[in-house]
């Protein structure tokens, strides 16, 4: 085998790891839960919410003019009011949270959406909160969940790790 092929096969299999079955993995970078994905422009972000009946509303931040900060409310299938929260930079969701107050029943479609789409993670829990969480080339999704006040609260976050990496360089150097 020549040095060359050998290189193309390791980079195949880096980029596209083979699943237990022996099928190609899908790329699941692009982290998203009913519609929502991280880095994802704040016009795509209002046409969904206006799509579900919803309508997102931003202000600009006094301290950063670049920093929207966005609220919505949409019906969400599994769980009914779902409150939606973004927080943009350069109109580019840098951080996304979509929270309801749910069932148990309707958590475990939340999860078993998760889990089937992401894979099988371990829960982590930390005083009466527990998460699932995936990480995918500088983007997180987390599912947390807790009872509070005899109330299951559950929210599913959305992080873009490469949009705040970018308004984090781009504040460091207009301070320089």
């Amino acid at each position: 085998m020549t040095p060359l092929l050998t290189a193309s096969l390791l980079l195949a299999l880096f980029f596209f790891p083979a699943t237990a079955s022996g099928t190609t993995a899908q790329d699941t970078s692009a982290l998203h839960f009913r519609g929502f994905r991280a880095g994802a422009r704040l016009a795509e972000l209002d046409a969904l919410l206006r799509k579900q009946g919803g309508r997102l509303r931003c202000d600009r931040s006094k301290r950063d003019p670049v920093v929207s900060e966005c609220r919505g409310t949409v019906r969400d299938s599994a769980s009914g009011p779902m409150h939606v929260w973004v927080s943009a930079m350069d109109s580019a969701a840098g951080v996304i949270s979509l929270s309801a107050a749910l069932d148990s029943s309707a958590l475990g479609s939340w999860r078993r959406e998760l889990e089937r789409r992401y894979g099988r993670v371990g829960v982590r829990t930390q005083g009466g909160q527990s998460m699932l969480q995936w990480v995918r080339r500088g983007r997180m999704l987390r599912l947390t969940w807790r009872t509070e006040r005899g109330e299951l609260t559950a929210s599913v976050s959305l992080v873009d790790g490469r949009v705040l990496d970018a308004w984090g360089s781009d504040r460091a150097a207009g301070s320089s």
